[in-house]
């Protein structure tokens, strides 16, 4: 066949199925949803969507059920919804990490900036540069000098190779110019045992250390954030510290490609109206989290593929790779 008879045979069944997509969308949702959350029960990620699938049943009419799809560092959660029907019934919300580090260091059946659908994002995680007492700094700047004089000689705790702690660290160490070295675990709640411990010198913590930063058994240096945490007002960021890191680590909604525009635009309207709430407010206080300013989805979607490319940097230069 020539190839323009080929573009219009395209075309023409494009516009074919566009009545189809739209009335389909006009009805939706005419059935339960399901949120497919790809890391375990329990976890902030998994709480945040539990309790926006709450709101979201009240406000579309419909069931909205969590279904945990556990595994591969949060790979096969992402497979489910990819190869799942782009009818606006299946649903993803994850974390970062898949989405941003895995495609840099996992060969991955999901191309995530072609085969999902940012939505919208949900709340920003809470970061937090923390050092045992015992090694000699009791601030940021004292912590700089001290690694910078003694190259290698301090460590650090990540939950594992290619993890948000992990590349974290790496990207704060490339800005600062210092080394350590790098103790891979399974999982933060190990790396916070061994740091209580004083197995380990620091790591990047997601707020699991909050309760020992409070009781004086671990220090924070500083937060990798544009702004203070209100949870520690006197702890500088890492900017005001001279390190140029601004890490906004967050959560958010996902549809396989091709879910109608209707579908992505009344959900991204009540996942945001949802995440401002006082009642979202207050749960997020509590997890030491924060709900973002609105995005559309054409934000939120350069938004992550801004932050994809600027981690994959940081995973070249440092030579990271999956465990």
């Amino acid at each position: 066949m020539h190839p323009l008879t080929c573009s219009l045979a395209g075309a023409a069944l494009a516009l074919a199925l566009m009545p189809i997509a739209s009335a389909q969308s006009q009805g939706w949702p005419a059935k339960s949803i399901r949120m497919v959350v790809n890391f375990a029960a329990g976890g902030s990620t998994d709480v945040i969507a539990r309790s926006m699938a709450q709101k979201l049943a009240t406000t579309l009419g419909q069931p909205v059920v969590v279904d945990n799809r556990v595994g591969a560092a949060g790979n096969i959660g992402l497979d489910v919804v990819a190869r799942a029907a782009p009818d606006g019934y299946t649903l993803l919300h994850s974390s970062d990490g898949p989405i941003l580090i895995n495609p840099h260091i996992f060969k991955m059946e999901t191309d995530v900036a072609k085969d999902l659908l940012p939505i919208a994002p949900t709340a920003g995680a809470a970061l937090f540069v923390v050092a045992r007492p015992g090694i000699p700094a009791r601030t940021m700047a004292e912590f700089l000098a001290y690694a910078r004089a003694n190259p290698g000689k301090l460590n650090y705790g990540s939950a594992g190779s290619g993890t948000l702690q992990h590349v974290a660290i790496e990207m704060m160490m490339e800005a600062a110019r210092f080394n350590a070295v790098h103790v891979p675990y399974k999982g933060s709640q190990a790396v916070l045992v061994d740091l209580l411990g004083g197995q380990v010198d620091f790591t990047v913590d997601l707020g699991a250390a909050i309760p020992y930063l409070r009781s004086g058994k671990l220090r924070l240096l500083a937060v990798p954030t544009r702004t203070r945490s209100p949870l520690f007002p006197d702890a500088p960021t890492l900017i005001e510290s001279g390190v140029d890191v601004d890490l906004v680590w967050i959560s958010g909604v996902y549809a396989p490609a091709g879910t109608p525009q209707p579908v992505v635009a009344r959900l991204n309207q009540e996942i945001a109206r949802i995440m401002r709430s006082p009642e979202a407010k207050a749960q997020l206080d509590a997890m030491a989290a924060q709900a973002l300013p609105a995005m559309t989805p054409e934000q939120f979607a350069a938004h992550q593929q801004r932050a994809r490319d600027r981690f994959g940097g940081v995973v070249r230069r440092a030579g990271i790779k999956a465990n």
